[in-house]
């Protein structure tokens, strides 16, 4: 026999089914570059489902794209204390951090992922990072390299990363040609490498 559901729990399902519709009807938005309305819809759907993170998540990436870098950073934390395991929310809030120049900050929030294992690409690339905010370059390479060997669960991410190495070698054969031939060089303060290969990078990738 099929146990009777209560009133509440039949709301809870309604909430829950609004809450989903509004996020396609987001995600919609978004696919079509119209950021203010993705963002109605977000909101709409964390008003349906307050306990949820994924519109958090959505709204931090919205911000994200649209260089709202301190709102980014503020939704994507609160995706990451309402569901601790919504990995990917994780990495974007940590790259948002290292992206600006707190590293230590970033190490902090990815500590789970690291603790993930290798198996999960996402631990290689924050492995990656930690190794760039040394000025690790090798070490760096290997790392992002050994996830992307791996099963991709966000490509965008993938193609992200692959642009970061491209960076780094761009970055490598730049110092190459400023140590052959210092005399060519414009006089200019120096820039952490971490900084150099992020710094286009703060545009989080599609993540539908």
């Amino acid at each position: 026999m099929t146990p009777t559901r209560t009133a509440s729990e039949s709301a809870d399902e309604a909430a829950l089914q609004e809450a989903e519709a509004l996020l396609q009807a987001g995600l919609a938005a978004s696919r079509q570059d119209d950021s203010e309305r993705a963002l109605h819809f977000f909101a709409r759907a964390s008003a349906a489902n307050p306990s949820g993170a994924m519109p958090h998540f959505l709204i931090g990436s919205e911000f994200a794209a649209l260089g709202q870098m301190d709102k980014a950073e503020a939704e994507l934390a609160n995706a990451v204390l309402l569901a601790p395991g919504l990995h990917l929310a994780r990495y974007q809030l940590g790259l948002l951090q290292f992206s600006a120049g707190r590293a230590a900050i970033a190490l902090v929030t990815w500590a789970p992922l690291l603790a993930l294992g290798d198996g999960l690409a996402l631990a290689h690339y924050v492995q990656g990072f930690a190794s760039l905010a040394q000025d690790d370059f090798a070490g760096a390479r290997n790392h992002f390299e050994s996830g992307l060997a791996l099963h991709q669960e966000n490509p965008a991410v993938a193609v992200d990363i692959r642009k970061v190495l491209a960076g780094m070698e761009a970055a490598v054969a730049k110092n190459v040609r400023q140590e052959a031939n210092p005399s060519s060089v414009q006089a200019a303060p120096e820039v952490a490498a971490a900084h150099v290969l992020v710094s286009n990078y703060g545009k989080f990738g599609s993540l539908h």
